[in-house]
Parts: C-alpha cells; sequence; structure tokens
C-alpha cells in the first residue's frame, strides 16, 4: 500500500522551544522529514510517503493499547481522501499517543496528523489491527 502520503502539521508558539517541539513529532514520526516555516509564526510540517513513516505510530498505539479508541477516532475522522486526527503534543513529547478531540483542548496546541490514501479502510486496518488478526 504505496498509495499512502502522511502529512504532519504543529504551530510552534512563542512560548515553545521549538525543538521540543521537534522532539514530539519525532517521538511518534521518526521517519518523517521536517521543516520549519515561519509566515505568521513558526510552524513545523512534514511530508511522507508510505506506510512505513507510519512504523512508530503504530507501534504506540499498541503499547499504549488504545487501537480500539484509536480505530474509533479514525473512522469518524475520514472525510473525502483523507483522515484528520489532532495528537496531544505534550503527551507526544514523553513518547505517549493521546487523541484530542478538540484541537483547543490541548494547551501548547496539538500535532495534526494527515493520512491520505484512495484505500483508508486498508490504512486504519494496518494501524490498529485487532488482536486476533495480529502475527
Amino acid at each position: 500500500m504505496e498509495n499512502v502520503t502522511v502529512i504532519i502539521e504543529s504551530d510552534i508558539l512563542p512560548t515553545e522551544d521549538e525543538f521540543k517541539v521537534e522532539r514530539a513529532v519525532r517521538n511518534i514520526f521518526p521517519l518523517i522529514e521536517i521543516r520549519l516555516e515561519e509566515n505568521k509564526g513558526r510552524r513545523i510540517k512534514g511530508q511522507a510517503q508510505g506506510l512505513k513513516v507510519l512504523s512508530e505510530f503504530r507501534s504506540l498505539l499498541k503499547r499504549n493499547k488504545i487501537r480500539a479508541a484509536a480505530r474509533s477516532i479514525m473512522l469518524t475522522s475520514i472525510s473525502a481522501s483523507n483522515i484528520t486526527v489532532a495528537l496531544n503534543k505534550q503527551a507526544a513529547y514523553a513518547g505517549h499517543v493521546s487523541f484530542t478531540a478538540d484541537p483547543n483542548e490541548s494547551p501548547l496546541g496539538p500535532i495534526i496528523l494527515i493520512i491520505q490514501s484512495p484505500k483508508l479502510q486498508k490504512v486504519i486496518d494496518w494501524l490498529v489491527q485487532p488482536k486476533r488478526q495480529e502475527n
């Protein structure tokens, strides 16, 4: 399933250290190439192709035992040809995945994860494979 594009975005607030924001993103998506953008504020953005970039995210969902919740959130976050979810930046900095229902509920702002693919259901199945299907 190579028709997968992964996009990561996160604002860097004036009170935040850009290296800590980058570390938060890298804790969950270590394979994504990140760049700093500076137009109306600072922002980290990254984009990559393929499921491999989601491998650590997948492992964290399993390790944190939140696959069922993640499946539910991702299924309700499908629109057209993408999934867009917000992740808690502070949890990511600590090496955990925590979804935020409302991007404004995270005081430092979220990490936005966008997954684009013509086969989003298969991407979700790969990310949060039920226990009985594990290899």
